[in-house]
């Protein structure tokens, strides 16, 4: 989930590129709207309009969902990435990154699902 349509298009071809299933959703709103099952791994902004990647992140975790969370950002921050970490965030990647580097986090995330 990314508030840049072209991060999403981008990053939901390569999931889907991997021969797994993808949905976009455009805020954080819109996800927890969806209900957040069905879910194997999320990929998400840490900013975004309204509702951020951290509170999204605490909201699953009080909803009992345990999949893995992966944050990418185009302002990394120490703090932030420590505090997402620390609240069981798989990875924190930031941008722009490498399809490569998504790649590897994404299939460490979705064996750790399995």
């Amino acid at each position: 989930m990314d508030d840049d349509e072209a991060v999403r298009a981008a990053t939901v071809s390569l999931v889907r590129s991997l021969g797994h299933e993808a949905r976009d959703f455009i805020s954080a709103e819109e996800f927890l709207r969806h209900g957040g099952g069905g879910i194997d791994c999320l990929v998400t902004d840490v900013n975004m309009p309204g509702m951020d990647g951290l509170e999204l992140q605490r909201r699953l975790i009080e909803r009992g969902h345990t999949y893995p969370v992966v944050f990418v950002t185009g302002f990394p921050d120490d703090g932030v990435r420590e505090r997402a970490m620390k609240e069981g965030a798989f990875c924190y990647i930031g941008k722009p990154y490498s399809g490569d580097e998504l790649v590897t986090c994404l299939e460490r995330a979705l064996e750790l699902s399995r």
